[in-house]
């Protein structure tokens, strides 16, 4: 029996309507201002093409400059304030994200499940990516 995670999940319950959460998680003028793990960190640029087929890039880096990366994907699913599933990487290399949104009350709770990558250890991904989505969090509830 392999003691390997198969998958990491992660949510968060943000205080808005679904057809806003999907706004804000969707139109890079709004990625922009979320896409980060921490205050150190943002993210300069994002472009996305939400369908099936479509890109999601964006590019982090430190607030310093002493680092950063190109992030891009490939959708697989889109239903429109639901679900949104992605491909990162190609071949072997390849994960696979699942993006949940589902309404909860007044409402929307967001919950990404992925496949976690080999270098970096899982605690770290779990940790990472739910930081990302509690800034995402306040930068929705912080809309008014």
């Amino acid at each position: 029996m392999s003691s390997e995670v198969e998958y990491i999940t992660v949510a968060t319950r943000v205080e808005a309507p679904v057809a806003k959460v999907w706004e804000c998680w969707t139109e890079p003028d709004h990625i922009v201002q979320w896409n980060a793990a921490s205050d150190d960190w943002c993210c300069p640029r994002a472009s996305n093409d939400v369908r099936v087929g479509g890109e999601l890039n964006s590019r982090m880096e430190a607030r310093d400059g002493s680092m950063g990366f190109d992030f891009s994907a490939t959708y697989t699913e889109v239903e429109p304030n639901a679900l949104l599933a992605f491909r990162m990487g190609e071949g072997e290399e390849a994960r696979g994200v699942r993006v949940e949104f589902k309404e909860d009350g007044d409402g929307t709770v967001v919950t990404e499940t992925f496949k976690p990558e080999n270098t970096f250890p899982i605690e770290m991904q779990r940790a990472g990516w739910q930081s990302i989505l509690d800034r995402f969090k306040a930068h929705v509830e912080g809309q008014g």
